[in-house]
């Protein structure tokens, strides 16, 4: 049989790891977001036609970044080339490829004022995002706690820690997201 602190520690456990995971999938949204630097993570996610089959280009390609603002894509397979230049061409990124038969060079122009400060709005929309999802876990967890004192199976003093504790939880991520979200809008508004 289970005690209430056991069943307490398993509800905090499940929502602890879904605001973790929530953490985690915010600040691999801020990775997809533009700045005016070359980065591979911008690229991690893009699919590849090859040979009829939609590959990941970081399974068809090395990237290195010789320069502040040019990265080099050397595909492993040169046949490769036309493939991820398309690929990048249809990512609606504004950024043109070019190719010399042996690597694709892409050069990562200066974002205007304008366009920095629409990609600020969008990277504050996606911490929101993340923020939602972390209470959204919260309330899951309030609910789950709720109910284990209403069956009578952990007291009234047990559902008030394990509350403060999913407060104090869901502070921390909350917290982790919002630094998340000040480095990369120190990142594009840098110039």
């Amino acid at each position: 049989m289970t005690t209430g602190d056991e069943l307490t520690d398993l509800v905090l456990d499940e929502a602890g790891g879904r605001m973790d995971s929530a953490v985690r999938h915010t600040r691999q949204q801020f990775t997809t977001v533009r700045t005016g630097r070359a980065s591979p993570a911008l690229f991690e996610r893009f699919l590849v036609d090859y040979y009829g089959t939609e590959v990941p280009l970081q399974q068809l390609a090395s990237f290195s970044v010789p320069e502040a603002q040019l990265l080099v894509i050397s595909p492993f397979d040169k046949s490769a080339i036309s493939a991820i230049e398309r690929a990048v061409m249809h990512a609606d990124l504004g950024l043109n490829p070019s190719n010399d038969g042996n690597v694709v060079r892409i050069n990562f122009p200066p974002l205007t004022e304008e366009r920095r400060r629409e990609l600020v709005k969008l990277v504050k929309q996606m911490a929101e995002e993340g923020r939602v999802t972390v209470r959204n876990a919260r309330r899951s967890g309030r609910q789950e706690i709720d109910q284990l004192s209403k069956d009578g199976d952990i007291s009234k003093d047990t559902a008030a820690r394990a509350e403060k504790e999913l407060d104090r939880t869901t502070h921390d991520r909350e917290q982790l997201i919002n630094e998340a979200l000040n480095a990369k809008e120190q990142e594009l508004l840098e110039i």
